[in-house]
Formats: structure tokens, sequence, C-alpha cells
């Protein structure tokens, strides 16, 4: 969505920053106009509006989730975070990169407000018949798994020697 004739600098950078594609001052020319329709339309089909990982579809237009057609229900936060972690299935996100791309925080805020989200978007998960995805891993990043993936087996020596053994050959994937 482009704004036209907002004359305030701080009104336009207000509206930047809550998610308008574009806004202008008074008089920009037809010409600037289709340029920049035409970079805003560009951008949005450059986007994925979805995310498919396993029964789980997110849309980002209505920034929901669906598990067999019906909606999650997530919260903003608990959405941007399932949409962060579906961006990289099976790898480590820090709590940083988190804290960064979602609340576009740079610093470590001291309250457990991402634990809580992650929390949050679990048992929303879990209420859905989706459970076990989303896995906090020792050094307190997150993962969400690869379909078909175990939790990863510790790393310390004979516990995970042992972990390997228990778990029986008929249950590894590769």
């Amino acid at each position: 969505m482009m704004m036209l004739e907002v004359d305030e600098s701080s009104e336009r950078t207000r509206m930047l920053r809550l998610g308008f594609g574009d806004a202008l001052g008074c008089g920009p020319s037809l010409d600037e106009i289709e340029a920049r329709v035409l970079r805003l339309e560009q951008l949005a089909q450059s986007l994925p509006r979805y995310r498919l990982h396993g029964a789980i579809k997110l849309d980002l237009l209505s920034r929901e989730a669906y598990v067999a057609g019906r909606a999650v229900g997530l919260h903003p936060r608990e959405f941007a975070l399932l949409w962060r972690l579906a961006e990289t299935p099976g790898e480590a996100v820090s709590a940083n990169e988190l804290l960064y791309d979602v609340w576009r925080l740079s610093f470590r805020p001291e309250t457990n407000s991402l634990a809580v989200h992650v929390s949050r978007l679990r048992a929303k998960l879990r209420t859905s018949g989706v459970d076990g995805l989303v896995e906090t891993l020792p050094d307190g990043s997150y993962c969400l798994l690869a379909i078909g993936s175990r939790p990863a087996l510790p790393l310390d020596g004979n516990l995970a020697l042992d972990g390997y053994l228990r778990m029986g050959k008929e249950q590894l994937t590769f």
C-alpha cells in the first residue's frame, strides 16, 4: 500500500515503520508514482506467501498457521517466530537472531519474553495435533525440526553412544 501527499517527514517515517509499502510527500510525478508502484509489486511477488512444513501451512498474508485446513490461532509474534524458524528448518537459530528478526531488538532484554512466546507457540501447535516440532537446544537456541528428523543426540562422549544404541536401527532415518 502506498500513501500519497504525506507532508511531514516524521509521519512518512511512522507509516513506513507501520508496514506501508511507501509514503510520499506532495507533488510526485505520475512517472515516479508508477515506478514506485511497480517496485512494490515486484517486491510483493518476490516474497513467498506460503511456507509448508509437514502438516503446517503458514500464510504470510493472513499471518496464520493452518493444520489440516484449520487455523491454529497464533499471536502475531508467535507467527513471526514460526515463520522465521520455518525459513531454516533443521538449523539452530540463536535467541539473539530471533530477538532481532522477530522483535527488531539488537540487544538481549532481561525478560523471558522469547521463552514465553515459544512456550505458547508449542502449546498451540500441540492443541492442533502437531507436537514436538520446536526444540530448544542446550545453548539456548531454537530449531524447527526437519520433517522426518529426530532430536539431536547429546554430544558428550558415552552418553551420545548410549543414546544411539538405545534408539534402535528401526528408528533411524537419514
